[in-house]
């Protein structure tokens, strides 16, 4: 059933099938690229070469970026955590949206809880390829970076329909430069990263699946509220960077060898600068993901 509201905004009733179907398959495929990644990066001598010689590049203009990096990462905290689920709480309560409310703030743990698991849980093995860290144990996926993309994500939920798209591409710069600082203060390896901004995107996705099931076709769907050319940028955005991190890391592939230390500054800086990139990429995929259901996750209203 389709109403009209005003002149232009036209009004439908909400589907369950294939929003739910867009979720499952969704949250499925970052769990599948969680794997792939650990299995890779964490799991593989190969994976932990490049995964180290990328780490390894942060030297090249470190003193130039530790000022950005320390202030980016200092913001990023447990007490910091708490303050802003507390405010897309009160967000959510100032709307109206109870359900959003409680299923926002069970996310946004959720998110945090799985990283933690599996930080603690997962074994790397050491082929000595990184022996300055060996000590340190698993670091994958990335605590620092899972918060940051954790808030985001939360903000996008419960900001009003119209900020959706601004937010999104703002919280995209905001968590990469806050996923990029890990790596250039070496507190976290590139797949570190990537895996934590994958894991919030599949929690994102279950939350998401939850919001749907519970509303059914009681939601009220605005058209206007889709937020097409914010996801179109952020995809055309991942696209163009994970091609270039991939044609990066092909190319040190091809040319890094052990030891890390006897390796060229070009091949540093070319797989730094594909990490980063890749960081981004999956950073901006991710987002636009989520974003394009969000009109019906978070619908106008629920009858």
């Amino acid at each position: 059933m389709t109403t009209t509201v005003g002149e232009r905004t036209k009004v439908r009733e909400g589907t369950v099938t294939f929003p739910a179907a867009w979720l499952v398959v969704l949250g499925l495929a970052e769990a599948f690229a969680v794997v792939l990644l650990w299995r890779f990066f964490v799991r593989s001598e190969r994976g932990q070469l490049l995964d180290t010689v990328a780490l390894e590049g942060n030297a090249i203009g470190q003193d130039r970026v530790d000022g950005l990096a320390n202030t980016v990462l200092n913001a990023v905290s447990v007490a910091s955590l708490a303050v802003a689920t507390i405010a897309v709480a009160v967000i959510a309560l100032a709307r109206g949206r109870v359900l959003l409310t409680v299923v926002v703030t069970a996310f946004v743990a959720a998110a945090n809880l799985v990283t933690q698991v599996l930080k603690h849980g997962l074994y790397r093995p050491d082929f000595g390829v990184d022996p300055e860290r060996v000590t340190a144990g698993n670091s994958f996926p990335s605590g620092h970076a899972t918060v940051a993309m954790s808030v985001v994500i939360a903000l996008i939920l419960v900001v009003p329909a119209r900020l959706r798209g601004v937010a999104a591409v703002v919280g995209a710069i905001y968590a990469t430069v806050a996923g990029v600082a890990t790596m250039s203060l070496g507190w976290h390896r590139p797949s570190d990263v990537a895996g934590a901004v994958l894991i919030v995107g599949g929690c994102a996705a279950l939350a998401g699946l939850l919001l749907v099931l519970a509303q059914g076709r009681d939601a009220r769907v605005k058209t206007a509220d889709a937020r097409p050319l914010a996801v179109a940028l952020l995809l055309i955005t991942s696209v163009v960077l994970l091609a270039s991190a991939a044609g990066a890391f092909w190319w040190v592939d091809g040319v890094a060898t052990t030891p890390v230390d006897e390796l060229s500054r070009s091949t540093l800086l070319t797989a730094y600068a594909g990490a980063a990139a890749g960081i981004a990429g999956v950073t901006c995929g991710v987002t636009a993901l989520t974003l394009a259901a969000m009109h019906r996750v978070v619908p106008w209203r629920t009858a």
